[in-house]
């Protein structure tokens, strides 16, 4: 009977002194995201500056260059969801890194910026062909109560990867000179295809392949919500999910105006250095480490819609600290507003996702309101590039990016609360 009842334990985790393998899901989703997001996406603001001379990048190409990677995640996210409904996440994440990683690499061979923009378009689409599967696993292997808190450990690769490319990118152009940004892509890129192979290792689609439960006591109750009685066709039909999408819309379209041009406005605007940019970057990474995993856990707690209000009220606050051009202290601030709360709506809206549409069906409803969600990624950077180029500075770029926040808070308070929470 003992060994019977130690055995529940470890297969349901409900113990909490027993280790779980959904834990090793949840750190392998932190290594998947330092690679797909943090060097595929968020390396490219430490990067352009650089690049910007020897390609004779202008504001406006600055800006498209990182709308074709979000282009290229736009196309993969909606089919990635199925596609990893239907054949498994696994298989999906390895070979979706596999081509960020390669893509990357190649960069650091381009002579123009069309190479640079189809090259980093197919890192795109990589990134969002890894990235949905990934926090998808988070509704299986784990339950509802605890679903914000491990998809918040889970965002926080992208914190980690900001860090070292804070600090490895001036490090090698400064080493090297004009051509370090070759580099940097080489040795990005390699890292992404080693994390890939761990990736393949270790992930497994289900609890069931290690003979386990998801961690959490109520997995049966989560599979039960009342989203579960929804055809997967009919989650789009349901009027939270798109209210949800609205919502990551403008998230998507603030977030990567400022994660795209911070360090070149500091740079080219404030006349920083870069590797004194390079530590504000840093100190965004470091401070992002606890956006996921305390908001995260904050909205099993009090609620997405709460949560998801006070995340929006600090990122406002740092877009329009560097819009009005207020003394350089206020940067210190803005930093600050924005690296706390950085990666914490992508592991709230996993959660929130979970909550209506339940478990099963929660990866291809992810898939959907990341469809919605990258179409702001699209449109933020060339809109603010655009804006730039035409008012010659990015000060007018980041006050639009602060009132689309304001209206993200006014579209969350129509949230009904789930009946899951």
């Amino acid at each position: 009977m003992l060994k019977l009842n130690l055995r529940k334990m470890t297969e349901t985790g409900t113990d909490n002194h027993v280790f779980h393998y959904g834990w090793v899901i949840a750190g392998t989703g932190t290594l998947c995201i330092f690679a797909c997001l943090g060097f595929g996406r968020f390396a490219l603001g430490m990067l352009l500056p650089s690049m910007a001379e020897p390609l004779h990048l202008t504001y406006s190409q600055m800006g498209f260059i990182s709308t074709g990677n979000f282009l290229g995640y736009l196309v993969s996210v909606f089919l990635g969801g199925l596609i990893a409904v239907r054949s498994g996440a696994r298989k999906l994440i390895f070979f979706a890194l596999l081509l960020v990683g390669i893509s990357m690499t190649l960069i650091s061979t381009a002579q123009s910026y069309r190479h640079v923009l189809i090259l980093y378009t197919l890192t795109g689409i990589g990134s969002g062909a890894s990235n949905i599967p990934m926090m998808g696993l988070v509704s299986t292997w784990f339950a509802r109560q605890k679903r914000g808190k491990a998809a918040g450990f889970i965002v926080i690769g992208s914190g980690f990867a900001i860090i070292v490319s804070g600090k490895l990118i001036p490090y090698i152009n400064s080493s090297i000179g004009a051509e370090g940004w070759r580099t940097n892509w080489l040795i990005l890129g390699v890292t992404v295809i080693m994390i890939s192979i761990v990736c393949l290792m270790l992930l497994r689609n289900r609890p069931e392949d290690k003979g386990l439960e998801p961690v959490g006591k109520e997995y049966a109750g989560s599979l039960s919500l009342p989203g579960t009685r929804y055809t997967v066709s009919s989650i789009y039909r349901e009027k939270a999910i798109y209210l949800l999408g609205a919502i990551y819309f403008l998230f998507g379209y603030t977030y990567v105006i400022y994660a795209t041009f911070i360090v070149t406005t500091l740079v080219q605007e404030r006349g920083f250095s870069e590797s004194v940019a390079g530590n504000f970057w840093s100190w965004v990474g470091l401070l992002s480490l606890f956006s996921g995993p305390i908001f995260g856990t904050l909205s099993d707690k009090i609620g997405r819609k709460v949560g998801l209000i006070t995340v929006f009220a600090f990122q406002m606050l740092a877009y329009l600290l560097v819009a009005l051009n207020l003394p350089n202290v206020f940067l210190y601030v803005s930093i600050f507003c924005f690296g706390i709360v950085a990666w914490s709506i992508p592991s709230i809206m996993i959660a929130a996702v979970s909550d209506y549409v339940g478990a099963v069906k929660a990866v291809a409803a992810f898939g959907f309101v990341t469809f919605i969600f990258a179409l702001g990624q699209i449109s933020g950077p060339a809109v603010a590039g655009v804006l730039a180029e035409q008012y010659g500075s990015f000060s007018s770029s980041f006050l639009m990016a602060g009132i689309m926040a304001g209206l993200a808070i006014i579209l969350t308070t129509f949230l009904r609360s789930s009946r899951a929470e």
